[in-house]
């Protein structure tokens, strides 16, 4: 009952600061989550799976469920997309369910530039039945509320046979919506800028370190931080830190050119909610040249 005490805490400070979007941590693997620009970027098809649990073993602690597609079209000029997410915290629960289309640019013989938006919907719930209300016959803890939202977002994307960057905005609308005279906020506008660079050792090793920067209105920004290595274009380990408060091991592979597979372990300090209650976040996902115009080769899954 403590922890869930604590995790109310938290959650109505992310409330106030409308801090509400789900953390990746495998965003260099599926950057579809944060930016639709990604749809067909890597020239082929692709589905993904995930799921994160945070902080185990926490009352009420955050569980994050994904899905998503994307496929390369039309001589790979254009991209689409579908993504579905399912974030709970405590007794809430956010769905939503994004179709994405992007425009890919060849600038030169090795930069792409890729522009994409997505359009959608967001379900709000929250389910009183969870919680240990000490008046359980109190009407406004009876219903809960529900609500659901239109959403577009949009982004853009610049790769290269050794860099990455993207920026974008998911959610371009500030959701709001009121029951019983109390005006809730859905989700509000952030920014996100992530950026990965690639330093050949020899022809089986590369350095990647990467970034993400996370902004939204009334609250600090935050930093995602990571080195990681790969090895003959296959298999990736690196270490990574959230804020300087958070720490992680992130392992990656694509095992016969096609099924990929990731895995995070985190671990908080006592700045965050202390050492305690790990993260772990799993990804499996399939890649395939489905059609003729699609890349048959492992140079373009440098980032993914």
């Amino acid at each position: 009952m403590k922890n869930f005490i604590l995790l109310i805490c938290l959650l109505a400070t992310s409330a106030v600061f409308a801090q509400q979007d789900p953390v990746y941590s495998q965003y260099m693997l599926n950057p579809q989550l944060l930016n639709p620009a990604y749809a067909g970027l890597n020239n082929n098809f692709n589905i993904l799976a995930g799921y994160r649990t945070q902080w185990t073993n926490f009352e009420g602690q955050p569980q994050t469920l994904n899905l998503a597609g994307n496929i390369s079209l039309v001589d790979n000029k254009v991209g689409t997309g579908l993504l579905l997410v399912q974030d709970r915290i405590g007794n809430i629960t956010n769905t939503e369910i994004n179709a994405s289309f992007a425009y890919k640019l060849d600038l030169d013989r090795d930069k792409t530039f890729s522009f994409g938006m997505q359009a959608g919907f967001q379900n709000f719930r929250t389910d009183y039945s969870q919680l240990n209300v000490l008046h359980p016959d109190d009407h406004a803890f009876a219903p809960g509320e529900r609500g659901t939202r239109m959403n577009i977002g949009a982004g853009a994307i610049l790769k290269s046979e050794g860099y990455f960057i993207g920026l974008s905005v998911p959610r371009l609308l500030p959701t709001t919506f009121k029951n019983g005279g109390q005006e809730f906020e859905l989700y509000n506008r952030h920014v996100y800028l992530m950026a990965g660079y690639v330093y050949f050792v020899n022809d089986r090793i590369r350095l990647k370190p990467s970034a993400l920067l996370r902004a939204v209105k009334g609250a600090p920004a935050s930093v995602d931080l990571a080195f990681n290595v790969n090895f003959n274009a296959v298999h990736t380990a690196g270490l990574f830190t959230r804020n300087l408060n958070t720490y992680g091991l992130l392992l990656q592979t694509l095992l016969k050119d096609k099924y990929r597979f990731g895995y995070v372990f985190e671990l908080p300090t006592n700045k965050s909610v202390g050492m305690n209650f790990t993260t772990h976040e799993i990804t499996l996902g399939l890649m395939l040249p489905v059609l003729g115009f699609h890349d048959r080769s492992l140079s373009n899954s440098k980032f993914n």
